[in-house]
């Protein structure tokens, strides 16, 4: 018999949940998911400020801690430069001729800051374009005081994939073709969250944490790998993840690739072989990774290209990657009529 995994998670809470009272257990149930919420995050015309704002946590993120809690979810610039995220969420686009499918972007910033206005945004126009509805997860950086340190942000990722999938019929979405796509320090994030599908990485705080966060494949753009020397380069992601004088244990923990195993989705790799930040050896890496697990990886390495190149200067080498990754979202079944 084929047992539902939110049957044995409320069986689970309702034994655990309470001390007994006079002889009867208090048992505690988990609170139904709350709609989402169609306001502005700023009170300003900064980019993201007229979106669909979907708040992840329905109270403080696990473990607490953060910047001071304000009216508003974050700061932004009129560039798009988040900092001061107090309540991470996702900033909703949607297409005009939505397919079903549906994509968590996350812009890099070295973990210190949130470039939505380069490497969200702009992406999640052109993949409308495509019918791809996106979610642009705003998450909180590890350097702004949260208890949870530098698995704040991974908790979120996770968490935006289990809203994803339990609000997929509010959407018209596929809950099976969810994909990931990170830029930088945003790779890291995606690639964390596509290899650590199975772990549990905070307590279910309402009926969404019954949902997988499992995504049919993942797309990292010049992304951060790995935090062990000598292709620590990354300066500002590892100081912001692990401080400056970590151990290999640490180094080990927080590099992607050394956490890929057979179950890890497909990955799409770009990287520009000048990039002086991100290092080639990275997508490298983790491609080796991918293929000892038997894992279908595709990557693309252009000559010139830099770092935070986002969809590429139109004309350019690097400008190619969108089509290839689109080509290879529909080779995987991601994108269907």
């Amino acid at each position: 018999m084929k047992l539902d995994r939110r049957a044995l998670l409320a069986a689970a809470a309702a034994s655990l949940s309470g001390r007994e009272a006079g002889g009867t257990t208090m048992a505690q149930t988990i609170p139904a998911r709350s709609e989402p919420e169609r306001v502005q995050p700023l009170p300003q015309a900064a980019p993201g400020s007229d979106l669909e704002v979907i708040d992840l946590w329905p109270g403080p993120p696990p473990g607490g801690g953060g910047p001071p809690v304000t009216e508003y979810r974050f700061d932004e610039t009129l560039k798009g430069i988040i900092t001061a995220v107090s309540r991470p969420c996702l900033l909703v686009m949607r297409p005009e001729r939505p397919n079903g499918a549906s994509v968590v972007v996350t812009a890099g910033g070295g973990y210190r800051r949130i470039d939505i206005g380069h490497e969200g945004l702009p992406v999640g126009a052109w993949l409308n374009k495509a019918g791809i509805t996106a979610f642009i997860l705003v998450y909180r950086l590890p350097g702004e005081g949260w208890n949870a340190g530098p698995d704040a942000p991974r908790q979120d990722a996770q968490r935006a994939i289990r809203l994803v999938r339990g609000s997929a019929a509010d959407y018209g979405l596929d809950p099976e073709r969810i994909g990931l796509l990170g830029f930088s320090a945003g790779g890291h994030l995606m690639g964390e969250a596509a290899v650590g599908a199975a772990a549990d990485l905070y307590e279910p705080v309402d009926e969404d944490d019954t949902q997988s966060a499992h995504v049919a494949l993942a797309g990292l753009i010049y992304p951060v790998i790995t935090l062990r020397t000598p292709f620590d380069r990354t300066i500002s992601s590892r100081r912001m993840l692990i401080g400056e004088d970590p151990t290999e244990a640490q180094r080990r923990a927080y590099s992607v690739d050394l956490q890929v195993t057979e179950k890890t989705p497909p990955v799409f790799l770009v990287q520009a072989s000048d990039d002086p930040i991100a290092v080639t050896d990275h997508p490298l890496l983790m491609f080796a990774a991918l293929r000892n697990a038997k894992v279908p990886a595709e990557l693309h390495v252009f000559e010139r290209g830099g770092h935070g190149f986002g969809l590429g200067v139109p004309g350019s080498p690097v400008a190619a990657w969108p089509g290839l990754f689109l080509a290879w979202m529909r080779g995987r079944g991601l994108l269907r009529a």
